[in-house]
C-alpha cells in the first residue's frame, strides 16, 4: 500500500521530464497534477521492477487531461519519480473510467 500521507515532493530527473515534456507533450506541472485528482488508479509495474518498484498512476490534470504516469519513489519513499508521462491510450482510458 502506498503511504501518499508520506510524500513531501517531487524529485525530477532532467532526461525524464525532458522526454515527457518534449516526445508527449506533458509538463512537470500537469505529471504532479494527476497525483492530486480524483479518481487516481495506482497498478504496480511488476515486469519493469528488477531493480527498484516502479507503479503506472492513471490520472487527470486540472484540466481533465487523462495521463498515464510511471513512476517510482526515492529519498525513503517521501519523494515521486516520475519515470514517464504521457497521454492514456484508448484501452487504458478505458480501463481508468470503469473503475
Amino acid at each position: 500500500m502506498i503511504e501518499f500521507k508520506n510524500i513531501v515532493g517531487f524529485d525530477w530527473d532532467e532526461g525524464n521530464a525532458r522526454k515527457s515534456d518534449e516526445k508527449h507533450h506533458v509538463s512537470q506541472a500537469e505529471a504532479e497534477q494527476a497525483f492530486f485528482n480524483d479518481p487516481l488508479l495506482l497498478l504496480a509495474d511488476e515486469s519493469h521492477s528488477q531493480e527498484e518498484t516502479r507503479y503506472h498512476a492513471y490520472g487527470k490534470t486540472n484540466a481533465g487531461r487523462k495521463l498515464h504516469i510511471t513512476f517510482t519513489f526515492r529519498d525513503r519513499n517521501k519523494l515521486i519519480r516520475v519515470i514517464s508521462a504521457r497521454d492514456m491510450h484508448k484501452k487504458e482510458r478505458l480501463m481508468y473510467e470503469e473503475a
